[in-house]
């Protein structure tokens, strides 16, 4: 076992504090990680809070993770010390259902095994510890490789973020031409902009604040809805062919179906803690359009997401923060107060 330094908290109402992890010894096919960079996820806030139960305690969180190889295991193949590497949400999943056979571990039929707060069953039960810390070690088969061109702190939110939004964008086969909505303009909003523009698409973004129309247009967006005036709304309708829906708040979803065009989609990605507003199927009916929920994505696809942004010069906008300020940052984004992600340097450890 190695000690490493890492931050945790020890129970819902406790804040981040300062403590120790104990990290296996690489095994035959693992990669041992040195951690540089480590995302700050709004589900990291959910967690550590005890915000979505069944938590246990102490728990480490961070789960958008940038490094360099520090050690391989003696049957990996695939890296090599000194390797510029990631870890996104998961570190492991069954290996054998069909969605793993597809590589879709996220849909792992038996569970994926969560970067932190997940019972590992190849380590005999022990509870995964997240990024914020020293070091981590994984299966090289869940390891990604971080393209050189990029700054690695600002790669470190698209192991989620990224990803999270490039998957329903792929999956819609979003091409030049097309039109996407993107609803909400913070973590995963801004990067379904910069995504879906690298795309070749026209992108219109959906905010409820008037003093987001200047970042939106910043981040490339063509056209900025605000959702609340119903003649914006209106003249909106029947204009796009997918919507990316980033909110975490209940919020009713008809007036924006009524914005796809006949076969349009709208993908959810935000998860509220209570009940959303119910959907009017007749709205679906009219216009064939589809709902759909969309989980993080596959090792392949994350690194082809990867490779996507490194081609297209893509990455978070982030704001650094150290240790000490992690529960500062903590609030700050139950706030909204972060434009759009931030990122601890774990150097300050």
């Amino acid at each position: 076992m190695t000690v490493v330094k890492a931050y945790a908290a020890t129970s819902p109402t406790s804040g981040l504090t300062p403590t120790t992890l104990e990290r296996r010894e690489p095994g035959a096919h693992d990669v041992e990680i040195a951690i540089e960079f480590c995302g700050l996820c709004h589900s990291d806030v959910h967690a550590t809070r005890g915000e979505w139960g069944g938590n246990t305690y102490p728990l480490t969180p961070g789960h958008e993770i940038v490094g360099t190889v520090s050690r391989v295991g003696s049957d990996v193949s695939k890296f090599a010390v000194g390797d510029k590497v990631g870890v996104g949400c998961m570190v492991d999943s069954c290996r054998e259902c069909e969605a793993c056979e597809e590589g879709l571990e996220q849909y792992c039929e038996n569970g994926n095994v969560g970067t932190y707060g997940a019972k590992d069953p190849r380590q005999n039960g022990e509870i995964t510890q997240g990024g914020y810390s020293e070091s981590v070690v994984v299966n090289e088969n869940y390891v990604l490789r971080v393209p050189t061109n990029l700054d690695p702190a600002a790669v470190a939110p698209l192991l989620c973020a990224g990803i999270t939004t490039y998957s329903p964008l792929r999956h819609f086969d979003v091409e030049p031409g097309d039109v996407v909505g993107v609803v909400g303009l913070g973590g995963l909003g801004h990067m379904a902009v910069k995504i879906a523009k690298a795309m070749g698409a026209e992108v219109k973004v959906f905010t409820t604040s008037a003093a987001k129309v200047e970042a939106a247009k910043e981040l490339g967006a063509d056209e900025v809805i605000l959702s609340k005036d119903e003649q914006s709304m209106k003249s909106a309708g029947r204009s796009i062919d997918v919507i990316i829906d980033t909110v975490a708040a209940p919020h009713d979803l008809d007036p924006y179906f009524r914005t796809l065009r006949l076969d349009g989609a709208l993908f959810q990605l935000g998860l509220p803690s209570s009940a959303m507003p119910p959907v009017n199927p007749g709205t679906l009916i009219r216009r064939r359009l589809a709902y759909a929920g969309s989980l993080i994505g596959g090792i392949e696809e994350t690194q082809e997401m990867l490779d996507f942004c490194a081609e297209h010069g893509v990455v978070s906008d982030i704001e650094m923060v150290t240790a000490e300020q992690i529960n500062e940052a903590y609030d700050r984004m139950v706030a909204g107060d972060v434009k759009y992600r931030f990122v601890l340097d774990t150097s300050t450890l």
